[in-house]
């Protein structure tokens, strides 16, 4: 065909397909092309959600302890499941025994205690103090023996954990074990709340002196949670050195049982030390 021809009809019809043929092409590359970009995409979404899992992972993992070997029941405990601290707030354990050099009898004080129990923290708060100075100076021996039945009273079952928590204080670092007490009791939470998690138990050890790998691992594993539910219910059932115990706090001075009428009589430092004085001259 020359410049001035004019194309005929299947001349038309050829450019005309070529020009279907070419669209067909392109939009074909386009499509091609969108559809990869979309895998793309899909693939780049995923591994940032896979990359923030496993990042979530990872600091999870990070802040974990490897949970310890221990016993069926925590070592350093007294026969009744308690740990027992004397003179310089050591524990009395089997390889030391912190009583001091006195002419005159020693008062013993026993406490049952649950750590969610609002009813320990009232008489505890304001009697501590002498307590801690007693068993320092060799005035008296200490013994604290938690037990655990409130975990009805907390959203993430505070009160066991926080047994299994101070056991694991006690098997492990039971010289800082009266410390760690204290901390428990005085940031107990409030019934019906959420206790506190597992980090803020083992940040308490540390304050007291206990934050070792073994003590944190302990806590996060809850390893000494079949003993808090055996001995528990073993404490709940059966006289314990003929005294049956059927809350907390149960306090004993040499075998007498304190009891309070009032709110005042329980908070009263000065009425315990009067106990204390009269049950030891028994």
């Amino acid at each position: 065909m020359t410049f001035n021809d004019k194309p005929t009809r299947s001349e038309k019809r050829e450019v005309a397909r070529d020009k279907a043929r070419a669209l067909r092409q392109e939009t074909a590359k386009r499509e091609k092309r969108n559809r990869i970009l979309i895998q793309l995409s899909v693939v780049l979404v995923t591994l940032g959600l896979v990359g923030g899992i496993a990042a979530v992972v990872i600091v999870d993992a990070a802040n974990r302890a490897d949970a310890p070997v221990v016993g069926d029941s925590p070592a350093n405990l007294t026969a009744l499941g308690g740990l027992k601290v004397g003179v310089g707030l050591q524990a009395f354990t089997a390889s030391n025994t912190p009583t001091p050099d006195a002419a005159e009898e020693t008062p013993e004080i026993q406490i049952y205690v649950d750590y969610q129990c609002p009813i320990c923290q009232a008489f505890d708060v304001p009697n501590s103090a002498q307590m801690r100075s007693w068993a320092d100076i060799g005035a008296a021996t200490i013994e604290i023996r938690p037990i655990s039945f409130l975990d009805r009273a907390s959203l993430n079952e505070y009160s066991s954990r926080a047994a299994n928590s101070a056991f694991c204080v006690a098997n492990f670092e039971p010289d800082a074990f009266f410390d760690y007490h204290e901390l428990l009791m005085l940031n107990q939470p409030e019934e019906g709340t959420s206790g506190h998690d597992d980090d803020q138990l083992f940040a308490y050890a540390e304050e007291a002196r206990a934050g070792t790998e073994e003590v944190k691992g302990c806590i996060q594993a809850k390893s000494f949670g079949d003993y808090v539910e055996q001995h528990t219910q073993r404490v709940l059932s059966e006289p314990q050195d003929g005294v049956s115990v059927s809350g907390t706090p149960t306090i004993l001075v040499n075998g007498n049982q304190y009891t309070w009428a009032t709110g005042n009589d329980l908070v009263s430092a000065e009425r315990f030390a009067q106990f204390v004085q009269l049950a030891t001259a028994q």
